[in-house]
């Protein structure tokens, strides 16, 4: 007989999800866990599996779609069952069942089908790049371009095929070097700006989808819902021993803030007033991706050691930046880090997204000239921007949770 497989709720109460590519066609056989379709969520692209073995007799979506979550998503022809036809002597109409407990409102990951468990994988999206038109160079020698501030559109390569090659870049480099040195000398026609990026479209409308469509829904729940005020300071690491890894002297100054002030660490419901204080400190970080910001979590980061804290670095941005990190580990995070100082900026006011209290920034570091016993000397200072949620959080509380951090970042290590 025909049954209907409705996409299933794959997180906490996401309400849609995008079709990135179906893995099947209709009039293919598929067994029971064999993946349907790739979709994309808020965060991850993931594969959901079949609940049933038998042939596909419709695909409800095309790629590129949002779908609902709960619609209609695949019709099967399930293995084993009489099928219901247009010649049967009491024909019925087909009847779309809704899902029952094995793919109803069950999240991916672990999703029952029989007496199985289907088991969520996330995978890699791929895209396919058309020709460029750009020019032939290897990443050394593109590397050693921008370092010159070389165009290589404007660079005429002497390699095999008109391959741009190091030495072209050096000689162009140094007749640029003479030029320059020649003072108030601009030729006509010499001034350049960066050319038109090629992976972007121009001029057309464009809806927003995966990471971008979730940034809108949830700064537009931010703006609602939250009385966001920011606090910046700086703090001086002129003390610190050689070698110092800064992302972990940052989480564990944000332990300390948090033993601090416990208030920080916490979720808040204003729809009832109600706050809850975490014992535990599990950290957001954003990660910069070409689709926008992901913010994977790291795991009870208060109870971890500066070597412990770096492999989970190295590993959470390596996933994030494949895309394949988990939905689960991008939930339930007491409080959220913002490094983006990594690109530029020094201060910024950064989006607390409920139902978290707090989130700080980083900046860059830089050298600072600062006072000292009557004279001047020049330090290594990290500028921070906290914002807080000051429905629920004091100035005062969020002043001292500020001040605990800086005490713990200026420690020689």
């Amino acid at each position: 007989m025909a049954k209907t497989f409705n996409l299933p709720d794959l997180g906490e109460g996401l309400q849609e999800a995008e079709i990135v590519e179906w893995k099947v066609k209709e009039g293919d056989i598929v067994k029971v866990d064999e993946p349907l379709v790739a979709v994309e969520t808020d965060k991850a692209v993931v594969d959901v599996p079949s609940p049933y073995s038998g042939k596909i007799l419709k695909l409800h979506w095309s790629n590129g779609d949002i779908v609902p979550t709960h619609s209609a998503l695949v019709d099967f022809e399930v293995e084993g069952e009489e099928s219901t036809t247009a010649s049967d002597s009491t024909p019925e109409p087909e009847v779309k069942e809704e899902p029952i407990a094995e793919d109803s409102g069950t999240v991916v990951g672990k999703m029952a089908s029989s007496d199985a468990v289907v088991e969520e994988t996330a995978i890699i999206r791929k895209k396919t790049r058309k020709g460029t038109g750009k020019p032939k160079a290897s990443p050394a020698t593109r590397l050693l371009a921008k370092k010159l501030d070389i165009d290589l559109n404007t660079v005429t390569g002497t390699g095999k095929g008109g391959l741009i090659t190091k030495q072209d870049l050096e000689q162009l480099g140094t007749t640029s070097e003479t030029t320059r040195a020649v003072v108030g000398f601009m030729p006509t026609g010499v001034w350049s700006v960066p050319p038109l990026r090629d992976d972007v479209t121009f001029g057309k409308p464009e809806a927003l989808r995966g990471p971008r469509r979730a940034m809108h829904q949830s700064m537009t729940v931010a703006r609602n819902q939250v009385m966001a005020c920011t606090l910046f300071d700086d703090a001086d690491t002129h003390a610190w021993m050689p070698a110092q890894d800064i992302t972990a002297r940052i989480i564990r100054a944000v332990v300390a803030g948090c033993r601090t002030e416990p208030g920080l660490n916490a979720w808040y419901n204003g729809e009832k007033m109600e706050r809850t204080l975490h014992s535990h400190v599990d950290l957001a970080m954003a990660v910069d991706t070409p689709d926008g910001l992901i913010v994977p979590v790291l795991r009870n980061v208060d109870k971890k050691d500066g070597q412990a804290l770096r492999q989970d670095l190295n590993q959470i941005k390596v996933t994030t930046r494949n895309r394949t990190v988990a939905p689960e580990d991008m939930k339930n995070a007491t409080i959220t880090l913002s490094n983006f100082g990594m690109l530029a900026g020094r201060y910024a006011t950064p989006v607390v997204v409920p139902p978290q209290v707090a989130i700080l920034g980083t900046g860059g570091l830089r050298h600072d000239v600062v006072p000292v016993l009557g004279g001047i000397e020049v330090h290594k200072r990290v500028p921070l921007s906290i914002t807080f949620d000051h429905r629920c959080i004091t100035g005062g509380e969020a002043c001292r949770w500020l001040a605990a951090v800086l005490k713990d970042l200026e420690k020689p290590f």
